[in-house]
């Protein structure tokens, strides 16, 4: 007797843990520098080089990347950017963690400082969270049908369980090259003395073999342009972008869980065709990271019984997924706030740009609730001819329900899985309502998927034997069976060891449940 079985292609986050890191360092100016009269800029992001995984842990390395723009009084000059790298490695303790797993490991800035020890040092500091998880794809084998190879006869009966198999598990890299020229009112470029990228409205499409990518490069440049006094100007614009990344595997339809993370980012100054330096180039790397589920109804072995042998199964408890939603969310925060005290009044905004940080979320019985802040960088020209750029950070709270149709009320503790919560700034509008004080609106974004787990028992070996011998002295040669509340033609066949078709031809029956007190013939099987 053999069970034919299926292979279910599932996956799943096995362990993870989170470290919080601070790295602190001096460093002293180059030569070619000139002395610090005040930081105007700063900046820094995570760059994870090596992951190696070990027993019960992780080890890290990687460089924190940081940049800053201060002012000097030096003749001659103004706005000097300087940039660096602080390296580092962290062991985290991850419990059954395993040399040969597959680690996912990411970085985040949760602060970042620099300040002026003395005209010709720095001190750096930085509070790093820096998270692994053991990912992984298993089968699992449930079982379709039965089969017998000496003709023996059994029964089986076969329930539907809806399921949603991975189907797609990878990831990639997608390149983005764009270029854009500087108006003809503007200053051909000197040196670029600062530059942010931020992304917006990134939008993935499965198709069938590919994936569809969009959305919008915001771009932010700060120069010093050719000409008398090498004067300091900003220049902005938004790069759309649209592309396709090939996957194979993926098909229309497709549930898709696609998140990405900028690997890269390079701003270079190319010539234009009169050979002036008036173009922008623009090369970013997007690490992505590809899931796509399959819905499926898989037909499953429940139960079964023998008609001329005993017939016994052995289970397990197991269990399947299925992707229950995918959900995505909005939200509108507004916040009125003041520069620092002591600060020269505030000219004119030049930029902002916003980050979700410190995301937590936890399962109510509505949906999903979300917490953490905003992280908003503005960038504005003071009153202040010596020193007349700056830069403020707020942080600006907030709290979400990202609803589940249908709730979480009922479902049982640990049946329900959160997936990856995702969190973006989709608009970010600051206005200046005096010298002193700005209005900030932005509309955040989130996405999840909710899995949810479903208990089974799978069939994993069935043996037969001989009936014994009381077993077939007690079986009536024929009988009227009385059906009784519950009763249907499969525990009935399984009583007295006859086939659910025979029952349904002696009873000239067209489907198998029953009304309680019908009365039913039975006729010995053997």
């Amino acid at each position: 007797m053999n069970l034919l079985k299926k292979n279910i292609h599932m996956y799943r986050s096995r362990c993870e843990a989170m470290n919080q890191v601070t790295l602190e360092d001096d460093r002293n100016l180059p030569e070619n520098k000139p002395d610090v009269a005040s930081i105007n800029l700063e900046k820094a992001n995570v760059c994870i080089e090596e992951v190696r995984p070990g027993t019960d842990s992780v080890l890290l390395r990687g460089k924190l990347q940081f940049a800053l723009l201060y002012h000097t009084l030096e003749p001659g000059s103004s706005l000097i950017p300087f940039t660096g790298e602080l390296p580092f490695e962290e062991r985290i303790m991850v419990k059954d963690m395993v040399s040969t797993d597959s680690v996912n490991a990411q970085g985040e800035v949760e602060d970042f400082s620099v300040s002026c020890i003395n005209s010709r040092k720095l001190s750096i500091r930085c509070l790093l969270t820096l998270s692994a998880c053991a990912e992984e794809l298993y089968d699992e084998e449930v079982p379709t049908a039965m089969h017998s190879d000496d003709g023996e006869k059994l029964e089986y009966r076969r329930t539907p369980v809806r399921l949603s198999q991975i189907a797609v598990c990878r990831s990639d890299l997608y390149r983005i090259r764009d270029e854009v020229s500087i108006p003809s009112n503007y200053p051909n470029i000197r040196e670029i003395l600062w530059d942010m990228v931020h992304l917006m409205d990134v939008e993935f499409k499965i198709l069938d073999g590919k994936i569809a990518i969009q959305g919008d490069a915001h771009v932010f440049l700060l120069y010093e342009g050719e000409g008398d006094n090498h004067p300091v100007v900003n220049f902005e614009s938004v790069l759309p972008f649209s592309g396709i990344l090939e996957c194979s595997g993926c098909r229309e339809g497709m549930i898709s869980d696609i998140q990405y993370t900028v690997d890269k980012a390079d701003i270079v100054v190319r010539p234009d065709l009169d050979g002036e330096e008036r173009c922008i180039g623009l090369e970013l790397a997007l690490d992505i990271r590809i899931r796509a589920y399959e819905e499926e109804t898989v037909e499953m072995v429940s139960d079964l019984y023998g008609v001329t042998k005993e017939v016994r199964a052995s289970t397990r408890n197991s269990m399947l997924k299925r992707v229950r939603n995918a959900l995505a969310g909005k939200m509108k925060v507004t916040e009125h706030i003041r520069i620092p005290a002591g600060s020269a009044p505030v000219f004119q905004i030049l930029h902002s740009e916003g980050s979700i940080c410190q995301l937590q979320h936890s399962v109510e019985e509505d949906g999903i609730h979300i917490k953490g802040g905003i992280t908003a960088k503005i960038m504005y020209i003071v009153s202040d001819d010596d020193s007349p750029y700056a830069c403020t950070e707020v942080q600006i709270p907030y709290q979400y329900t990202l609803e589940i149709p249908g709730g979480a009320a009922g479902t049982p503790d640990g049946m329900l899985e959160i997936g990856r919560m995702r969190g973006e700034v989709e608009q970010l509008q600051v206005t200046m309502l005096d010298t002193e004080e700005m209005d900030v609106k932005a509309i955040l974004c989130f996405s999840t998927m909710v899995i949810e787990t479903i208990p089974v028992e799978i069939i994993d070996e069935v043996t037969v034997g001989e009936l014994s011998a009381d077993i077939r002295k007690n079986l009536p040669g024929m009988a009227i069976y009385v059906a009784k509340e519950g009763d249907n033609l499969w525990n009935i066949g399984r009583k007295y060891y006859v086939s659910v078709d025979s029952l349904r031809e002696w009873n000239q029956l067209e489907k198998d449940d029953l009304q309680k007190g019908q009365k039913l013939l039975v006729v010995k099987g053997m």
